[in-house]
């Protein structure tokens, strides 16, 4: 048995959710039949028919949303898989309310009042909840409901977990010492307890309600071990997985049959992800390409009079899943640039520019036709910059996680640009960049990336 600490909260939420979840339902009442903000075209229900369906209203509330995981409370969960949660059970909730009314033929039906009951719903209680860890955040950070926990190892891992742990003071986790069995000369600037078979009296002495096993995989015994120790004590006990190095993108948990499995490179682009993706996409480089088409047709008929050559520069690269495609840009060097040499990684002053090549790189303006790639989903608006295959090739070989890049689309611009990492520079750093992009992926990071570029992409230093 693990000692719970959060049965007040628990409480708190499951009180405040009902009461949430009734006023709703009278509010979406309210705002239907009698705050004039929406027309009524039929005969007003009487309010006593939707005050008689509230005990059917509570009912439900507790049903759908402990069935929702509304109160799976601890301290390492994120608001957005609370957020998630909410929704999931205002919207079971509604789904279950509206059921049972047109199945009884309720003179009290109506489906615009059913959607404002689960907009209420699902916005009360998601302000509720926020406002509630907020005040939890500021009471854990002075001092109060704090719980003590032991990271077991001295190691990098082990000093990461204590560093967190530190940094994530709003948790109310306070981290008292390390537990290690194998000490080093290196390890004096840490608290070391005991041993792993001094954990129980450790644990004890302490009132330890956490315990972190981060030492690495090589020393899986010794975390069994633990483990066992730790087995007739009231303590929670979690593993620090010591697996970045094997983790392209960010890690997943799943189970397998009864197996817990670790996923280490899954792309969180999936499912509804995908679609915002998309859409953004589609609606921006079409504003854009409506927009900046005077533009792009004056830059055209100069690059056509500029030298011989269509206006256009055709190139093959990598996108989504590593497939091909032709990426568009205006043409920046005479048609034969490559005829002696090959494909050649663009450098800093580049001398097969045009002089009109030369001020288009500059100011970016050469890229403006990718916008029609973004248009016909061959590229998206932000993501990694898309490679040559040819150069993929090679870096695929030298650059540890390089091919997990394409995982998503290829970008116009993306979080490695927007921070100096383009052109002839780090490819290691704008791999990091990339990755970060990824596993971090939001529309809001998109927007703001966006926004940075307008800012700061325009005219770059290392634009060539």
């Amino acid at each position: 048995m693990i000692k719970r600490t959060s049965q007040p909260l628990r409480a708190w939420f499951t009180c405040c959710d009902l009461l949430l979840a009734l006023l709703a339902w009278l509010g979406a009442y309210y705002l239907r039949f009698e705050s004039g903000l929406v027309p009524v075209f039929k005969d007003t229900p009487d309010f006593r028919l939707c005050v008689h369906d509230l005990p059917l209203v509570a009912l439900f509330s507790l049903v759908a949303f402990r069935l929702a995981g509304q109160y799976e409370i601890h301290r390492l969960r994120r608001f957005r898989e609370e957020m998630l949660a909410v929704l999931k059970g205002g919207s079971l909730l509604a789904l279950m309310v509206m059921s049972i009314t047109f199945f009884r033929h309720d003179p009290y039906e109506s489906r615009l009042t059913m959607l404002l009951f689960w907009a209420l719903t699902c916005w009360s209680i998601l302000v509720m909840r926020r406002l509630t860890w907020s005040a939890v955040r500021k009471l854990r950070q002075r001092g109060f409901n704090n719980s003590h926990t032991l990271v077991v190892g001295t190691g990098r891992v082990a000093r990461k977990t204590a560093r967190a742990l530190r940094c994530a003071s709003w948790m109310g986790l306070k981290n008292v010492g390390f537990v290690e069995d194998q000490p080093s000369r290196f390890v004096s600037d840490l608290k070391i307890l005991g041993t792993i078979d001094d954990l129980p009296e450790i644990v004890e002495k302490n009132n330890v309600e956490h315990v972190f096993i981060a030492l690495p995989m090589r020393r899986f015994a010794d975390a069994r071990r633990v483990f066992d120790v730790l087995s007739q004590s009231l303590v929670e006990v979690r593993y620090v997985a010591d697996v970045p190095d094997l983790a392209g993108l960010s890690l997943t948990t799943s189970n397998l049959d009864g197996l817990p499995v670790i996923g280490l490179r899954e792309s969180p682009h999936f499912g509804l992800n995908v679609i915002v993706k998309r859409v953004m996409d589609f609606v921006l480089s079409l504003l854009a390409l409506i927009m900046l088409s005077p533009v792009m047709a004056v830059l055209a008929v100069i690059v056509k009079l500029s030298s011989p050559g269509p206006m256009f520069y055709r190139q093959e690269r990598c996108g989504l899943n590593g497939k091909p495609f032709w990426m568009l840009k205006f043409r920046t060097m005479p048609v034969d640039a490559e005829a002696g040499t090959g494909p050649v990684w663009a450098c800093k002053d580049d001398p097969r520019r045009t002089k009109l090549g030369s001020f288009l790189r500059k100011t970016s303006l050469d890229e403006l036709p990718q916008f029609i790639n973004v248009l016909k989903g061959d590229m998206s608006l932000v993501g990694p910059r898309p490679e040559r295959p040819v150069f993929i090739q090679k870096f695929r070989k030298t650059v540890p996680n390089y091919m997990a890049r394409h995982c998503v689309k290829a970008g116009i611009t993306g979080w490695a640009q927007v921070h100096g990492w383009r052109g002839n520079t780090s490819l290691r750093k704008r791999v990091l960049f990339d990755l970060y992009y990824i596993t971090h992926w939001n529309p809001w990071l998109d927007i703001r990336i966006l926004c940075m570029t307008l800012w700061t992409g325009v005219f770059h230093r290392n634009a060539y």
